[in-house]
């Protein structure tokens, strides 16, 4: 008997945050040939050709190291305790990047926004010790076009800087998002590429500080040559 009268139960539709929820899940589960998620994959790429363009600039820091005709020289200006204190700083911040995936995992709202906003201030720290930094160095002297020291320490420090600029931007827009509510452990692969980035500029950061302060920077100008 056909029941034309009857109405079919009506399935009732997704909210915007139900689909982005789905959406989310699906894009972090999603079948790869690599086993990699596709923008994770992208995030490596991007790392990998970040780091060829770092060890440029470092490989061209190392040819051209301590071959400065005129100072101010590394020895002159650089202070290895001041510049030890604003990495650990930016070390701590990484840890705080860890607590932020830890919380997000465990979908503790307030935890996710503490600790982006804690990796961000860290990071606006380190940034802050550059920004003195520089001043200081231009003050004594030490300009991007000044000697060849100049140069390569500008270089290699200021596009570390903007790196790290970009990553506090990107902190804050996620601070912002998990606020609201859309941050949590079904999208947990956004604070994870996040953590990515971030841990790189950290490492990145690492081997800046050991070649330019911890090792270059009791140069004193160039070696004279025997019988020059």
């Amino acid at each position: 008997m056909s029941s034309a009268g009857a109405t079919s139960p009506q399935r009732r539709p997704a909210s915007i945050t139900e689909e982005t929820e789905i959406l989310a899940h699906a894009a972090e589960h999603e079948y790869t040939t690599t086993g990699l998620n596709h923008r994770k994959m992208l995030m490596w790429v991007f790392l990998g050709s970040d780091c060829l363009f770092f060890g440029a600039l470092i490989a061209t820091y190392m040819v051209y190291r301590g071959q400065s005709l005129v100072g101010p020289y590394p020895i002159d200006i650089i202070n290895v305790p001041v510049t030890t204190i604003s990495t650990f700083v930016l070390l701590m911040s990484s840890f705080a990047m860890v607590q932020a995936l830890a919380a997000t995992n465990a979908d503790n709202k307030r935890g996710i926004v503490s600790w982006l906003l804690a990796t961000a201030f860290l990071g606006a720290i380190f940034i802050g010790f550059q920004i003195v930094e520089f001043n200081a160095f231009k003050n004594e002297g030490l300009t991007l076009g000044g000697n060849l020291f100049g140069a390569s320490f500008f270089t290699l420090t200021g596009f570390h800087g903007a790196h790290v600029t970009l990553g506090i931007i990107w902190l804050l827009a996620m601070a912002i998002l998990a606020a609201k509510g859309r941050v949590g452990s079904k999208t947990a692969l956004d604070v994870e590429l996040l953590g990515l980035y971030w841990h790189f500029v950290d490492i990145v950061w690492i081997v800046i500080f050991t070649l330019l302060y911890l090792i270059g920077g009791f140069d004193a100008g160039p070696v004279a040559l025997p019988g020059g």
